[in-house]
């Protein structure tokens, strides 16, 4: 199996693209109304020089390739706390079966995640399994976790249903110039409704709120052009991934 570094060096967006995570196609419709997951414009300090960088040097020195960047002024010593983004949930997506239930599916960025429920999700979608202890780890120390839950219930019975995790995305970060996205899955059974493609942009809107412009990903081959319609270049300006293995 080849793994590509891909690097997010685009942040315009004009198609509509749902993925498949493991196994991922592109589409143009979603089964439920466009929902409002625009990237929202960073307002920064107007004390600033504008500066236009290569990747590479983007790399280095943290500002993002063909966006006009600004070099801010040196704090004060009364430095602000930083900022930790704010949780967020809401209903993605809710219809009603044929029987009468109702589904909803939720979108949430709080990191509420059952490691059990994890690994159960990586069985579905054929990842091999690993320590839940370091499952949990990597949960805890993650930047962002978003998930999608899917919660069942009668109807005029909201709220009462058992909610079954059906995806997760999450990402790591320097908390000031790099973040790379990690384990992007969604159950089998909810592929093709561009449920993927919700976690992905939600990660990275989050991000660039942060001001956080390095978002790099590791993709199979088979999913680098889906990843590519999302904003994402692998080896962008010949930049290679490089591994570290035992000798």
């Amino acid at each position: 199996m080849q793994m590509q570094t891909l690097h997010l060096v685009s942040t315009h967006w004009s198609n509509i693209v749902s993925l498949n995570c493991c196994c991922c196609q592109a589409s143009n419709q979603l089964p439920f109304p466009k929902t409002k997951l625009g990237f929202v414009k960073v307002k920064r300090q107007p004390q600033a020089s504008n500066l236009k960088a290569g990747f590479w040097e983007s790399i280095r020195s943290g500002f993002v390739k063909n966006n006009t960047t600004q070099v801010i002024e040196t704090p004060s010593s009364e430095e602000e706390k930083e900022e930790e983004p704010l949780p967020e949930e809401f209903v993605l997506v809710e219809k009603t079966q044929p029987d009468g239930t109702v589904e909803q599916i939720i979108f949430s960025s709080g990191g509420d995640v059952d490691v059990y429920d994890l690994q159960a999700l990586c069985d579905k979608v054929g990842w091999p399994r690993r320590p839940l202890s370091k499952l949990a780890a990597a949960l805890k120390n993650s930047y962002i976790v978003a998930t999608l839950h899917s919660r069942k219930f009668s109807s005029g019975e909201e709220g009462n249903g058992e909610k079954k995790l059906i995806g997760m995305a999450r990402a790591t970060s320097d908390h000031a110039f790099n973040a790379t996205i990690w384990d992007v899955l969604v159950d089998p059974s909810y592929q093709g409704q561009g449920l993927g493609k919700v976690l992905i942009e939600k990660l990275i809107k989050t991000l660039l709120q942060r001001d956080i412009g390095n978002i790099s990903l590791f993709a199979d081959s088979k999913v680098v052009e889906f990843y590519r319609n999302l904003g994402f270049e692998p080896d962008p300006e010949g930049i290679k991934g490089m591994f570290w293995y035992p000798m």
